[in-house]
Parts: C-alpha cells; sequence; structure tokens
C-alpha cells in the first residue's frame, strides 16, 4: 500500500508497528466522516459485530421484544439502536442510574434495567410481559441465566461476549437454566464477526446511512496516551465508561 494509505488493523498497544499488509483493510475515508467512526459505528469489532449479531444472527424484526446487555459499550450502544431502527420494544441491561438515563433518553429505548440496583428478573418481567424474542448478550453469567427464565416461546439468544467471565477464564460461569431452550423452542447461537465476512459490506452501507442520518450515535471515551492502555482496559473491564472507548497515542 502506498504512503498515507488510511488503514485498520490489529496493532495492538502501541505507537508504530511492522506488520504484513494483509492484516490491514483499506478505508476511503469520507470527508463528511470523523476518523473514529471507521473504529466505532463502521469498525469491525463495534457497529459491524453489532450489526451481524442483530440482522443476520439475530433476525430482528418489527415487534419483537429484544434485551440487550452491556448496552452502554459500544457493541451495545449500536445493537439497541439497530433493533429499534428495525421496529423492536429495545431493553438495555447497564450499570447504574447514568448509564440507564443514556439508553432511555438518549438513544430513545423502550427501558432500562440497572443490574446494579434493580431486581432485574421482576423488570424482565414488567418490562417484557410476553417473554424476551431476543437476547443480545455482552455479559453472561448469572445474567444470562435470569434472562433465558424470561425467554418468549421461540426467543433467540445471541451470544456476542461475556464480559463478566474475561477476568476468570479458568472458571468460566456457564448457564444453568439452558434447558429453558428445549422448554420454550428457542435457540441459542454464538458468533464471533470474522465468520460474517460476507455481511461485512451490507452492515457498513446501512450503519453508515443511519449513523449520517442520526439515526446512530456513539458516544467515544477517549483516554490519552498509550502508556495508558493498561487503566483503559481495567476501564473497560469494569464498566467505566458510556460507548466506545478509545485509547490515543
Amino acid at each position: 500500500m502506498p504512503a498515507g494509505t488510511w488503514v485498520a488493523g490489529p496493532t495492538l498497544a502501541q505507537t508504530h508497528a511492522v506488520m504484513p499488509a494483509m492484516a490491514f483493510q483499506p478505508i476511503e475515508p469520507a470527508t463528511n466522516l470523523p476518523p473514529s467512526v471507521y473504529l466505532g459505528v463502521l469498525g469491525l469489532t463495534t457497529g459491524i459485530t453489532a450489526w451481524v449479531g442483530v440482522s443476520h444472527v439475530g433476525g430482528v424484526k418489527a415487534g419483537d421484544t429484544v434485551v440487550v446487555s452491556g448496552a452502554a459499550g459500544a457493541v451495545g450502544t449500536v445493537a439497541t439502536q439497530l433493533a429499534k431502527a428495525r421496529g423492536a420494544t429495545v431493553i438495555g441491561i447497564a450499570g447504574g442510574p447514568a448509564k440507564c438515563e443514556f439508553l432511555t433518553e438518549t438513544l430513545g429505548l423502550d427501558g432500562a434495567i440497572d443490574y446494579k440496583n434493580d431486581n432485574i428478573d421482576a423488570q424482565l418481567k414488567s418490562l417484557a410481559p410476553g417473554g424476551v424474542d431476543l437476547y443480545f448478550d455482552n455479559v453472561g453469567g448469572e445474567l444470562l441465566d435470569i434472562v433465558l427464565d424470561n425467554l418468549a416461546v421461540g426467543g433467540r439468544v445471541v451470544i456476542c461476549g461475556a464480559i463478566s467471565q474475561y477476568q476468570n477464564m479458568g472458571d468460566v460461569q456457564g448457564p444453568r437454566l439452558y434447558l429453558r431452550l428445549a422448554e420454550k423452542n428457542a435457540t441459542m447461537a454464538g458468533f464471533t464477526v470474522d465468520h460474517h465476512a460476507d455481511q461485512h459490506a451490507a452492515a457498513i452501507e446501512e450503519l453508515k446511512q443511519l449513523y449520517e442520518d442520526g439515526r446512530v450515535v456513539l458516544p467515544e471515551h477517549i483516554v490519552e496516551g498509550v502508556e495508558n492502555f493498561p487503566g483503559a482496559l481495567i476501564t473497560l473491564l469494569t464498566g467505566g465508561h458510556t460507548g466506545k472507548l478509545f485509547v490515543k497515542p
């Protein structure tokens, strides 16, 4: 690639990297889009991941009741808005009153559950009395069990991540109530975005249009200095941010 080409790729936490060209994806920047959009709303591990999970794997449609965990994080924020754009009733689960207010007041979700302070099971029964048609899971652990217990008949669970488990990967806590899948004639599918490369172009096209129309927004939490990457990682794992977390060199 010629010097000056915009690219995205796995450069990790460093200011300079020497890597094979095949590791990078060229970007043709649009003059009306800020550079961060290509890592956020149009980013592979953010917007495109959310699109694949909501649209391709989850098959969200108008009239569905959709629950998204980690809803104030980067992927969760985009996933909730994509589900709303398809005419679904969307409930977000996040930590703390400020994040829940962001979900309902800024993103316009139909409900928000504060997992730190609310009775999640009772709130789900109140906000989704007919059951959950699609659960987009970014958290895993006990929360997954609670939602499994509130699935609608024919419900779907999409496993995008399990941030509650990443700090103890040697003892991952899986769902105990997986038999709810059989009882409710429901399904559960996991995915990573790289397995759905044939969907990326469609994702980018729709996400770009939604962003330009103001129907998808993504706040940015910026940490200055690559030397602060360890602290930023802790912030990510402990939910100390809203939207997309960036570390700028």
